[in-house]
């Protein structure tokens, strides 16, 4: 299965970075790919979904998300998550405040592609 893809919703095409029940060495790589992939698009074009569902989330793979997520921001136009339980509170926060970036969290891929869309 690839982890990261391109699904339509509502005619609008949305980047897929699922990291559902991964260990922290396979998120690493699957983090490196999501930044080269992304690097590939215009200025403020992307709408980007991270799953987080059951992975597990270590010091390494949070660093390195915070380093992914600084570094994608002029390419990506509105960032959603869903899954975040697996992700330690102090880790979450902590990518917040060194991103500066609020990236709003969904119970459903559902929910967050509808907000993802919406204008």
């Amino acid at each position: 299965m690839d982890r990261i893809s391109f699904i339509t919703h509502h005619s609008k095409p949305i980047m897929v970075v699922d990291l559902s029940h991964c260990e922290p060495k396979e998120i690493l790589l699957l983090l490196d790919e999501a930044q080269h992939t992304i690097a590939l698009h215009q200025r403020d074009s992307l709408l980007t979904l991270g799953d987080m569902t059951g992975a597990h989330i270590d010091r390494a793979v949070a660093t390195r998300l915070k380093e992914v997520l600084v570094l994608d921001r002029p390419f990506v136009k509105r960032s959603a998550w869903v899954g975040v339980e697996s992700v330690p509170h102090i880790y979450y926060e902590n990518i917040k405040s060194f991103t500066q970036r609020e990236i709003p969290t969904f119970k459903t891929r559902e929910e967050a592609m509808d907000w993802l869309v919406q204008e």
